[in-house]
C-alpha cells in the first residue's frame, strides 16, 4: 500500500518552517551552526541550535513541559489544520503517532536531579515522566486527544527513519488511516558530553568525506509528516520503499565494509521495486567521522558504480540524532515539492578535499538540479550505533 506523505512540519537550525528551511538548505547555508561554550567543560563547540522562544506547552499539559516537546509542538502547529481535517475525516481512534527520539526530556531530568542533589528536592514542575522515551508520543496524543496507537522508537540515529517505516506498517495492516510520524531531539549536555567522551565531536564545522574530517557536530530538530493511505491535495509525495538491517558489528563503530548499510539500501530498492539507476539523489548519513564516511562511501560505490548525485546535509543542521532520519527524509520531500521550482538539491558543503583512500562520490553542488523524470526517486540513509541501518526512498506518488 502506498504511504502518502501529505504534509510536513519541521523546525531545525535552518529555520522554523519548511519554506525557510528549503531556502537555506538549497543555498548550502551553514549560518545555523554556531560555536558555543557551556555544553562541554573547557570546550567551545559548533552546535546547530534553534534560537528564540519556542511554542508554549498549554498549562493543562504542564507535566509534558520539556524543550523536546516544545520543538515537537512547533512542528505540529505548522500542520495543525491538516491534522484537524484528518480527525474530522477518520476519527481520533484511527490516527496513530509514531516518533523517534534519543533525548526525550533527559535535559530536564538531568537538571532536576542536579537540583535534588544540591537541595534535597526537585524543582517545581518536575515530572519523572518527562524523561521517558515515550514522552513525545504521549504529549502529542494528549494535546490532540487522539486514541490510536501512539509510541516512540529509540534506536539512536535511525530512530525517526524507523518511525516512518513503522508508520507505513500501521497503514498496511489497516490499524490506522493516518499516522503522524517523524522525530524530535533537543540539544542537551548529556548528549554532547557523551559524544565528546568518545572523541567524536569536532571543534570545527563538520567536513563529511574530506581527508580532513575529524568528527560530528550536534544539532536539534523536530519533524512531523502526516502519512496517509489517501493522497492529499498538497503534495503528491510518498514513501515508496524502506529497508532496515542490523549487522550488530560493534556497540559504536560501523561495520567497516559497509555490508549492513548496503543490505538496508538493497532492501529499500527491492521494497520499492526499483533498480539503483532509478535513484535521482542520495542523502548520505555522512557524519564526518573517520569510520562512518569510509564505510558509507564503500557501500554507495558498490550499489552505484556509475555514481549517484549525493550529499551530506549535516554541516548545515548538525547531527540531530534521533530526529536525523526524519529530517533528512524531509529534505528529500522538500526537493520533490512543487514549491521547489528551481529543482534544486541539497549541496555538499565541505572543503572539497577528498580522501584518496575512499571511492570518489558524485557530490551535489548548488548549481546542480534534480533530474526531471516521470517518477523521481530520492534515497536517504541513516546509520546508528549497534550496526542499526535504515534506508528510505521518497518519491513522486504513483
Amino acid at each position: 500500500m502506498t504511504a502518502y506523505l501529505n504534509t510536513l512540519g519541521l523546525i531545525c537550525s535552518l529555520g522554523r518552517n519548511k519554506h525557510e528551511v528549503a531556502r537555506k538548505l538549497f543555498a548550502g547555508d551553514c549560518s545555523g551552526m554556531r560555536v558555543e561554550a557551556g555544553w562541554v567543560p573547557e570546550r567551545s563547540l559548533p552546535v546547530a541550535a534553534v534560537h528564540g522562544e519556542l511554542a508554549v506547552i498549554p498549562a493543562a499539559l504542564n507535566q509534558h513541559n520539556t524543550r523536546n516537546n516544545q520543538l515537537l509542538l512547533e512542528a505540529a502547529l505548522q500542520i495543525r489544520e491538516d491534522i484537524e481535517h484528518a480527525i474530522q475525516t477518520y476519527g481520533r481512534g484511527r490516527i496513530g503517532i509514531v516518533l523517534g527520539t534519543s533525548t526525550s526530556g533527559i535535559d530536564e531530568a538531568s537538571r532536576g536531579i542536579a537540583q535534588y542533589i544540591r537541595n534535597g528536592q526537585f524543582p517545581p514542575g518536575y515530572d519523572y515522566q518527562q524523561q521517558e522515551l515515550g514522552a513525545p508520543a504521549n504529549f502529542l496524543a494528549d494535546w490532540l486527544q487522539l486514541s490510536g496507537p501512539a509510541y516512540v522508537i529509540s534506536t539512536a540515529c535511525t530512530s525517526s527513519a524507523r518511525a516512518l517505516l513503522s508508520a507505513q506498517r500501521l497503514l498496511d495492516l489497516g490499524v490506522c488511516d493516518v499516522v503522524l510520524c517523524g522525530g524530535v531531539d533537543s540539544l542537551c549536555k548529556l548528549t554532547l558530553n557523551g559524544f565528546s567522551a568518545l572523541d567524536a565531536v569536532s571543534e570545527q564545522r563538520c567536513n563529511p568525506f574530506s581527508i580532513n574530517r575529524n568528527g560530528i557536530n550536534i544539532g536539534e530538530a523536530a519533524v512531523l509528516f502526516l502519512m496517509s493511505k489517501h493522497l492529499g491535495s498538497s503534495q503528491p509525495i510518498a514513501l515508496l520503499g524502506s529497508g532496515a538491517s542490523s549487522d550488530a558489528h560493534h556497540i559504536s563503530a560501523p561495520e567497516p565494509s559497509g555490508r549492513g548499510a548496503l543490505q538496508a539500501m538493497n532492501k529499500a530498492l527491492h521494497n520499492a521495486g526499483l533498480a539503483p539507476e532509478r535513484i535521482n539523489y542520495l542523502n548520505l548519513h555522512g557524519t564526518a567521522t573517520q569510520h562512518n564516511d569510509a564505510m558509507e562511501s564503500l557501500a554507495v560505490n558498490t550499489l552505484f558504480p556509475a555514481g549517484v548525485p549525493c550529499s551530506s546535509t549535516k554541516p548545515m543542521t548538525g547531527h540531530t540524532l534521533g530526529a536525523a532520519g526524519a529530517l533528512e527524509a524531509a529534505f528529500c520531500w522538500l526537493s520533490l515539492s512543487r514549491e521547489n521550482t528551481r529543482h534544486a538539491l541539497p549541496p555538499q558543503v565541505w572543503d572539497g578535499q577528498p580522501d584518496p583512500q575512499l571511492p570518489a562520490l558524485s557530490f551535489v553542488t548548488t548549481a546542480d538540479r534534480l533530474e526531471q523524470s516521470a517518477t523521481r526517486c530520492l534515497m536517504s540513509n541513516s546509520f546508528a550505533f549497534g550496526g542499526n541501518n535504515v534506508s528510505l526512498i521518497i518519491g513522486d506518488a504513483q
